[in-house]
């Protein structure tokens, strides 16, 4: 029992290892080259080999740097096929593992190479062979793989690999096969490589990266646990191939080595039964390769083969039995194929091509039509309007210029080179328009120069007034409502007018104006209309535009006074043609305005103009005096404020003689005034309002001359009850005074008091009180 789980486990590890290895490719590096030429990568009996010999790595032993492989159940894109190395073949077999590798010092280089690529190699493998094509053209599949692509390597290193070619027994120089297609340059991990981003090396330096170069040719990098084989990264499928003379013997040399140092290993495939001769038709013409055969076009399909062979041609694998010849023209859309037997050998020849029609371009031959400013049939015309027309809108085709004749459209040449401004050679002239695909594919169509001589009548001037406040003859249009209906009335339904300053603008259509146009000659000036039907002119018309102006004098707005309970007339010229006023009477004149107001009168000349005036009606009245402020007892700072009621502009009297604006009296004398205001618009006197402004004296001198005896308020006896206290300087109380007091004489108990300074407080029944002082003088 024991026995048989040891069995059964190790049978199951045995087939685990052998589901692991089989995701990788084998090596078989004990083939010789002749065997790996002629029963790998050639096997064709339509090709003949010879001479084949090879040679590589010769420091391992028991090893080859040149093999065969087989990409098992692996993900390898070639079945099988064979290998050439910079290091021991067996050490591409995957998966990738990140090393150095390395060769040998003292395996050296190839100097074939060397010239090819201009680097220093190492570590080269060969293998050569003479080659006999029995047709026209030699092509191989092959891809590229190499552990420099890491790191910033790719940047700036790569080995070096070629697939040379040169007819034997010439001195013609070698050719490399190993180049990106359509180009001499050489496949390397520096010419085919991904993005690098800025990073740092191993030995700690930093490096800045660098950008994609034909990034397309590459397929990724490769996983360090999956990949099939042992390389950082590779190529996709490329494929090598030249024309060669059926026949000739060539020479073949297959090279790959390090270039510089034995480090960062690189290899190259080439897959099994690839390297034969071919029929080749070129490329396949497809959209996806931005190709495919025009409409209305044939591909002829050539394989410049003997028509003594046997020919065979499908269509999207069905045959065609009635072609039989080496030449099929090809008009539809397929996989074309031919299988041709170089009889009386059983060798056959396949070619095979995918050939797409692209879809037709439909177009339309058109007449544009353009206005003739002198009906000779010549005239100036923008062949850019029919650019849509002619390719019956359809966006995905490009419009490839105007040419004169048929032969230059179709050929591409001498195009038209001013289509916007374009003078017709003669009447009726036909031009040819050229339209493309995205392909390049063309089709040509008519387009007749046709001239319009359709006649408009004269027109009315198109008159305006000048609406603004400054009266200068130039005023705005809007030319579609005002001008555009005079025009077509008549014309047929459908048409458009576009305007321009000259006749010469309407014919190029330069400089269009714009719908609100503001005329730029005073008073009066001529456009131009240009009718058009779609991309056609159906005519151009003059139109004469007039600015007539309305300015009478006095027209300014104005002020008028209404005085309370009377009326006023509001007025303007005579002669016009009409009045409305608001309120709507029709004359010159409105009556009987009793209310203040907002009024306006509209006045129209014989042209239609209107002016309007406006009147503001301001109500005026007498003023009410109802109080006087006075601010007395203050010398040089007595003051008299007049507050009033009322709705007029007013001025102001303390006398009824002299008025002034403000209704504050400053530096007023004391007495007995009466004040008045005035209505400045003439609707009369206020109401007379009696006004006392009292003062003491500063000083008196009792000397019994007469004058200035006695100590008293003028006029203070017309005020309300008071009591007024002298002091002297010390506060002793001297005197007390009323209503009926004549004044102080300066004396007390009798005796007359010293010339000084004495006080006094002044109280009035009301609650005012007064105090101040003054100088008794002898």
């Amino acid at each position: 029992m024991t026995r048989l789980k040891v069995f059964l486990s190790v049978l199951i590890l045995c087939c685990l290892s052998l589901k692991m290895n089989a995701q990788y490719i084998s090596i078989d590096d004990q083939r010789t080259p002749q065997q790996l030429i002629e029963n790998v990568l050639v096997n064709s009996s339509c090709a003949t080999t010879s001479n084949s010999s090879g040679k590589g790595d010769t420091f391992t032993v028991g090893q080859q740097s040149y093999a065969y492989f087989n990409a098992g159940s692996s993900s390898f894109p070639f079945a099988e096929g064979i290998i050439l190395t910079t290091s021991p073949s067996r050490q591409a077999v995957g998966p990738y593992v990140s090393n150095n590798g390395g060769g040998n010092v003292n395996w050296t280089g190839d100097s074939d190479l060397n010239n090819i690529l201009g680097i220093n190699s190492i570590n080269a493998t060969v293998l050569e062979f003479d080659f006999v094509p029995l047709t026209d053209v030699l092509s191989f599949n092959y891809i590229f793989a190499s552990n420099e692509y890491q790191s910033f390597f790719p940047c700036e290193y790569s080995d070096g690999f070629a697939f040379l070619i040169k007819e034997v027994g010439t001195s013609d120089p070698y050719k490399n096969l190993a180049v990106l297609p359509n180009s001499t340059i050489p496949v390397s991990s520096t010419n085919v490589r991904p993005k690098i981003e800025p990073g740092v090396a191993s030995n700690g330096d930093p490096y800045p990266g660098c950008p994609a170069v034909n990034q397309n040719y590459f397929n990724g990098l490769n996983n360090n646990t999956t990949s099939p084989i042992n390389y950082a990264g590779q190529t996709i499928v490329m494929n090598a191939r030249t024309n060669v003379v059926a026949g000739k013997k060539y020479h073949i040399k297959l090279v790959i080595a390090d270039d510089k140092n034995q480090y960062y290993d690189s290899a190259v495939f080439l897959q099994a039964g690839s390297f034969s001769s071919k029929i080749d038709f070129g490329a396949d013409q497809t959209a996806l390769s931005g190709n495919p055969l025009c409409f209305g076009e044939e591909a002829i399909l050539d394989t410049k083969l003997s028509a003594s062979y046997d020919f065979k041609w499908y269509k999207d694998g069905v045959l065609l039995p009635s072609e039989k010849s080496p030449v099929l023209h090809a008009t539809t859309s397929g996989v074309y194929k031919a299988d041709v037997t170089l009889t009386p050998s059983t060798c056959t020849l396949t070619g095979e091509v995918k050939i797409e029609v692209a879809p037709e371009i439909l177009s339309t031959n058109t007449t544009l039509v353009q206005c003739d400013d002198n009906n000779d049939g010549i005239s100036v015309f923008d062949l850019k309007k029919v650019d849509n027309l002619i390719k019956n809108n359809a966006s995905d085709i490009t419009n490839s210029g105007y040419y004169e004749t048929l032969a230059n459209a179709q050929s591409k040449s001498n195009p038209i080179v001013n289509p916007e401004k374009y003078t017709n050679k003669s009447a009726n002239q036909i031009v040819y328009g050229r339209i493309e695909n995205k392909f390049g594919c063309f089709k040509t169509v008519e387009v007749k120069l046709q001239t319009s001589n359709n006649a408009i009548s004269a027109q009315n001037p198109v008159k305006t007034c000048d609406g603004d406040d400054k009266q200068d003859g130039l005023y705005q249009f809007d030319l579609q409502a005002q001008v555009t209906p005079q025009l077509t009335t008549g014309l047929p339904a459908g048409l458009e007018v576009h305007y321009f300053l000259s006749s010469n603008d309407a014919l190029t259509e330069t400089n269009i104006l714009p719908n609100i146009f503001k005329n730029t000659i005073a008073f009066t000036q001529t456009i131009y209309a240009r009718i058009i039907n779609g991309a056609d002119c159906y005519s151009i018309s003059p139109v004469t535009l007039v600015v007539n102006t309305f300015d009478p004098p006095n027209f300014e707005e104005e002020s008028k006074y209404i005085c309370k309970n009377s009326d006023i007339t509001l007025s303007v010229a005579a002669g016009f043609n009409s009045y409305l006023w608001s309120p709507g009477a029709e004359t010159s004149n409105l009556k009987t305005i009793t209310a203040p107001g907002d009024y306006s009168v509209t006045v129209t000349d014989a042209n239609g103009c209107q002016k309007t005036k406006k009147f503001k009606v301001i109500l005026s009245e007498p003023a009410i005096i109802t109080e006087a402020v006075v601010k007395d007892f203050s010398g040089v700072d007595n003051s008299v404020l007049i507050k009033y009621t009322g709705s007029g502009d007013y001025e102001f009297s303390l006398d009824g003689n002299v008025f002034q604006d403000e209704p504050q009296f400053n530096g007023i004398e004391p007495g007995i005034y009466y004040a008045v205001a005035r209505d400045k618009n003439g609707c009369g006197l206020s109401n007379r309002f009696l006004v006392y402004v009292l003062d003491y004296p500063r000083f008196f001198t009792p000397n019994n001359d007469g004058y200035n005896d006695l100590w008293a308020i003028k006029d203070i006896n017309q005020m309300p009850a008071y009591t007024i206290r002298i002091f002297d300087r010390y506060g002793k109380f001297l005197k007390q005074m009323n209503q009926s007091s004549t004044g102080w004489n300066g004396l007390f108990n009798g005796e007359q008091l010293p010339a000084d300074d004495y006080w006094f407080t002044l109280l009035f029944v009301d609650g005012k009180s007064v105090k101040g002082h003054f100088s008794l003088k002898r």
